[in-house]
């Protein structure tokens, strides 16, 4: 009786200890639910004076900004000029750097010898690490005087400038996801159209690249985010001028660019004005992901399109509550406007795109039949219409895979020039200032060292990752232990992590200043930038841990079930241990974003060359004390030491997450080749 007793209680405390768990673990995994709502309803509280002030239709289509100290009344805050260069800097970076990712993507998955194609993957990664502040000293140093040198008014500065340095900042994400698309379509897809006649090349561009469209399209969308969201490297190129651009080397300015600019001194209705810019670049990101995360849903790739569900007619009218009969009509009225717009269009892209389809092919015959009239073959023989056409395609296909190829020598050749360049200069900086001295010295009295920032990077790394790991991981743990397959819940959870991954750092560096710096009283701190990054670096720890959790075999879990242990038992002694090479992974990849951040720091940690004395105390890391030392104009030598010092701990990051799991790349493919067939 006795231990019967004993074994209820052991299993009342067992259950309890897996209630509390359980509700840990979904805490954590609405951290990034909690993080997306605080992000927005703090921006949103802290710019709604300069909307009050100003008005949303002056703030937002304004021409005027134009703070002054004289007070409120002769203060003017127009962001139009920005938002119009922000747009026009990132059509020029797609263009460039979306163009050349698709093509280099196409090229390492169909067309790479299998000895350069890891090579080539390493590539992309180093290219995807260099810090942006790197990027625009590049340009700054190279792009910039080039371009002078061919403008007709001598300045290099302007939307040519920025859509270059941008375009390869984005040529890694755009080439790494598309490459993820492209291996994701069945290897059957290929091979049959190879049976039936298909040249290779037609393969590829006819059959492989449509079906990997909707992932293309999102490594194009969230190529557009991390343009949109740059910072750093966009104001050192940029010009920095309040004006419409007018033509490639006219100044302008960005709605980061201008955030980080002003927000340093900015006091009352101008620094809400500053937030509330942050606040307007925040919704369209929202309003991207938004799209994106909708792409990829079943229901608006089929052709009758999404449509909404009206309400029953009967039901609104039987309603006792006012505001919810109030409500139901207008979701009536809202669907069914939105559905006969939808069979409106259906009805236009089918009535207009059968004559378009006909009119083409006609136009394409009767090219086929010029060219048989112009042509013919080696023995005198004419060549018929449907041959030349299928000639002049093959011609096109083939010229497409060389295009690619050039796209991959064109990545090649940015990698070893910006690495080449930063080394060079790097090498013969630290001939000129010293080694030890620059790296370990004291800094102070008219001498510059990098000994701050190894203790303001280090203190940053560790506040970060001691706050993001642990939530990171329980947070995992929560959607692939305990979550059900198709849960809403889980699919709401997974949107808002993909949400907060794609925010700008500059909006977590706001979001910094108002919480941390000002509502917490931390000023500029360590501390401060520590807290701010740990909500930036969460997405990617969530998501590493989620996928090695998920490669754990699930017969490890049901013989550890089989032998009496419990759910925590079991994920504390069995899975978590077998998922350790993907939490060290997320640990790696949190401190190479870590080292690689400089907007959000510069407006929560600080930007001071002195030893911080405690977290309290501000700090620069070494991306931002490398931007104080460009800026300045007075360090160039300290400048190219910082920048080689990055170059080397980028490309160390890239090794040690190599060396962590060599077969990734390959085993990645592999499942979701796998997992499509």
């Amino acid at each position: 009786m006795h231990s019967l007793r004993k074994m209820k209680t052991i299993h009342k405390f067992s259950n309890l200890k897996e209630g509390v768990a359980k509700a840990i673990f979904a805490l954590a995994a609405c951290f990034a639910v909690l993080s997306v709502a605080a992000i927005i309803g703090y921006l949103l509280y802290a710019g709604i004076p300069a909307f009050r002030e100003t008005g949303v239709g002056n703030f937002l289509f304004g021409t005027t900004w134009a703070p002054s100290y004289d007070g409120p009344a002769s203060e003017k805050f127009g962001i139009l000029p920005m938002i119009v260069g922000s747009t026009v800097a990132t059509g020029g970076a797609l263009l460039i750097g979306g163009t050349l990712g698709v093509a280099v993507a196409v090229f390492i998955v169909y067309f790479c010898p299998k000895k350069l194609k890891m090579p080539l993957v390493q590539l992309v990664s180093v290219l995807a690490g260099i810090p942006s502040v790197i990027y625009g000293y590049f340009g700054l140093k190279q792009i910039v005087p080039a371009l002078a040198a061919i403008s007709p008014s001598g300045n290099g500065t302007g939307i040519l400038a920025v859509s270059l340095v941008l375009g390869v900042m984005i040529l890694p994400t755009v080439a790494s996801l598309a490459k993820d698309a492209l291996s994701a379509v069945p290897s059957a897809y290929f091979e049959g159209a190879l049976a039936l006649g298909l040249t290779k090349e037609q393969g590829v561009f006819k059959i492989m690249m449509p079906s990997a469209k909707q992932g293309i399209m999102t490594a194009l969308g969230l190529g557009i985010g991390r343009a949109v969201g740059e910072t750093m490297a966009v104001i050192m190129v940029a010009g920095n001028t309040v004006q419409f651009p007018k033509g490639l080397f006219d100044g302008f300015m960005t709605l980061t660019g201008n955030i980080v600019m002003d927000m340093s001194y900015a006091s009352g209705v101008h620094r809400s004005a500053l937030v509330a810019t942050g606040f307007v670049l925040l919704i369209f990101i929202l309003i991207l992901n938004a799209v994106l995360y909708g792409m990829k849903s079943k229901k608006n790739r089929k052709e009758k399109g999404f449509r909404f569900a009206v309400p029953d007619i009967e039901t609104v009218k039987e309603n006792k509550n006012a505001f919810a009969r109030f409500s139901l009509r207008c979701r009536c009225g809202f669907a069914t406007a939105y559905n006969a717009c939808a069979d409106g269009a259906i009805k236009i892209r089918k009535a207009v795109g059968k004559p378009f389809c006909t009119a083409f092919s006609a136009a394409r015959h009767a090219i086929g039949k010029i060219k048989t009239t112009l042509s013919g073959s080696n023995d005198g023989r004419k060549i018929s219409a449907e041959d030349a056409v299928f000639r002049s395609k093959t011609s096109l296909y083939t010229a497409l895979k060389w295009l690619c190829a050039a796209g991959a020598a064109v990545m090649v050749a940015s990698v070893a020039y910006i690495i080449g360049f930063i080394a060079v200069k790097g090498v013969i900086a630290f001939t000129e200032i010293g080694f030890v001295e620059f790296l370990f010295g004291k800094s102070g009295a008219g001498k510059n060292s990098l000994a701050p920032a190894f203790v303001s990077t280090g203190a940053l790394i560790g506040i970060a990752l001691v706050i993001a790991l642990p939530i990171g991981i329980a947070a995992a743990i929560y959607l692939v232990e305990y979550a059900k397959s198709g849960n809403r819940i889980v699919r709401v959870i997974r949107l808002f992590t993909d949400t907060l991954s794609g925010i700008p750092s500059i909006v977590f560096g706001l979001f910094g200043v108002i919480v941390f710096n000002d509502a917490f009283g931390l000023g500029y701190s360590l501390l401060s930038g520590g807290l701010t990054l740990s909500v930036m670096i969460l997405p990617t720890v969530v998501r590493a841990v989620e996928e090695s959790l998920i490669n754990v075999p699930l017969s490890y879990r049901e013989a550890s079930y089989a032998l009496g242990a419990g759910k925590i038992h079991t994920i504390g002694r069995v899975v978590l241990p077998c998922a350790m090479k993907g939490i060290l992974t997320a640990t790696v990849l949190s401190i190479g974003r870590i080292v690689s951040e400089s907007a959000a720091l510069l407006l929560t940690a600080g930007s001071v060359k002195n030893m911080p004395k405690s977290i309290m105390s501000p700090g620069s890391s070494f991306a931002v004390m490398m931007y104080m030392f460009a800026s300045e104009g007075l360090y160039m030598s300290e400048a190219y030491a910082t920048a080689l010092v990055l170059i080397v701990v980028v490309v160390a990051i890239n090794a040690l997450i190599f060396a962590i799991d060599p077969k990734k790349e390959k085993k990645s493919e592999n499942k979701k080749r796998n997992a499509k067939v």
